[in-house]
């Protein structure tokens, strides 16, 4: 693999690991703001938690159009700095209200990173190793989540104001990652769509330096010359990869992931166990889960990402149905963090490794970054929403009935993997743009 490639596509994953920090950090500080600010379950599920998901809604429907304007470069900047400001100012805030506007910020960094940082690197990688490389983004995903654990963990017994170290230590991260990002170049099909060719020529020859430029140059030419100008993802002719994105986002939601890994420490104390020993499984549920997100990352260039949504689709089905059994059944204990490491291996093998790949695959260059901000908006609209119900329906419904009905959910999927799920391994991105388009 190209050494240039290589620490490229690292950088701009590592948009990924303050995506996973910054998401999950909430979770070892949520009890205690809620404690704090003697807030209601239902405020504290909607603004205090939920503002930085409804920021990353945001994010994800307006992402593509600065990932399309001023390129993937620049937007990867702007995210850095976006979450920065965030962490910073939501450990200094003293009340929920200014704690859930920087939050909201940050929100906005993580919804653009789904779009900017996976498109950036599909176009930079080749077709053999583009699995692989978008699935760095994924790695930091799951690599900031584990560090974000260890990290509340290490923090939760420093004094009264441990939540704001908790929050306020991104800030470090996060600077450090927005000065390497601006050393990337800018994407080459991102070049090629403003007609700034000899800049285009000149990272393509970085790039694929065993390959003609000037060829390759004319094959993403050809994949632009069949498009009329001011199309949109909304057209006939895109439907088929537009329902792709729409369901494996979907899908990837109603597994329950993100209500998991925001209420990691609740569930487990719902499960029976003591404050610090729930704690304590949060950070295993992180390990697993980027000891798994590596396997996956090692298998989906060689199985193909249809095999690893086989292999999630049963993994998740088997597990929270058990979970599920688990809270009906009382099997309180060890158990249930056990079948909840299960669930975290088949998600991270599966629709954690594939996802980002699979959705910034599946659309034509010139409007690669507004059908991945589609297919963002789809999962982040559905990640505000299940986990901000969480507190509710675990007080009203039960937990056992909110992982039966996850479970469903995975059966369902599973039938979208048997029957429309096309393979993507190793096909380039024109070829994909033929393929999918009708």
């Amino acid at each position: 693999m190209n050494r240039k490639i290589l620490i490229w596509s690292v950088t701009a994953a590592l948009a990924g690991f303050l995506f996973g920090f910054d998401t999950v950090v909430i979770s070892g500080a949520e009890k205690k703001l809620q404690l704090l600010w003697n807030s209601s379950d239902m405020f504290h599920g909607i603004v205090v938690i939920g503002m930085a998901l409804w920021g990353t809604v945001i994010g994800a429907l307006l992402g593509g159009i600065p990932t399309n304007k001023i390129g993937r470069k620049k937007t990867l900047v702007w995210i850095g700095i976006f979450y920065t400001i965030s962490a910073i100012g939501s450990a200094l805030a003293n009340d929920p209200i200014t704690f859930a506007i920087f939050r909201f910020l940050g929100g906005l960094g993580v919804g653009a990173s789904t779009i900017a940082a996976p498109a950036y690197i599909s176009e930079i990688a080749p077709a053999k190793d583009r699995g692989k490389l978008v699935g760095l983004y994924q790695f930091n995903i799951v690599f900031g989540i584990l560090i974000a654990f260890l990290s509340n963990y290490l923090l939760n017994n420093i004094g009264d104001n441990a939540w704001r170290w908790m929050i306020g230590v991104e800030a470090f991260p996060a600077a450090i990652y927005t000065v390497f990002a601006l050393t990337i170049p800018k994407s080459p099909r991102w070049l090629l769509t403003k007609f700034r060719n000899s800049e285009a020529i000149g990272v393509l020859k970085i790039i694929s330096p065993d390959q003609d430029p000037e060829k390759l140059m004319l094959e993403i030419k050809d994949e632009m010359e069949s498009t009329v100008p001011n199309e949109n993802i909304f057209l006939k002719k895109y439907r088929f990869p537009l329902i792709l994105a729409f369901l494996i986002a979907f899908f990837n939601q109603l597994s329950g992931i993100n209500a998991l890994l925001y209420y990691a420490p609740r569930i487990f104390e719902e499960a029976g166990l003591g404050e610090s020993t729930a704690l304590l499984s949060s950070i295993g549920i992180g390990v697993t889960n980027m000891l798994f997100t590596l396997l996956g990352i090692v298998l989906i260039d060689r199985l193909g990402r249809k095999q690893l949504m086989y292999i999630c689709s049963f993994g998740y089905i088997v597990s929270l149905s058990l979970v599920s059994a688990a809270f009906f059944f009382s099997w309180e204990g060890s158990i249930v963090p056990i079948l909840l490491f299960i669930f975290i291996a088949s998600h991270a093998i599966g629709q954690g490794t594939v996802i980002w790949v699979f959705i910034s695959e599946i659309f034509p260059n010139h409007l690669r970054g507004f059908g991945q901000s589609f297919g963002s908006s789809v999962h982040w609209v559905l990640a505000a929403v299940v986990p901000s119900l969480v507190p509710i329906l675990f007080s009203t419904i039960g937990a056992g009935m909110v992982f039966l009905f996850f479970a469903i959910m995975m059966v369902f999927q599973l039938l979208f993997v048997v029957f429309m799920m096309p393979e993507t391994k190793g096909i380039s991105l024109e070829e994909l743009s033929k393929t999918l388009t009708k």
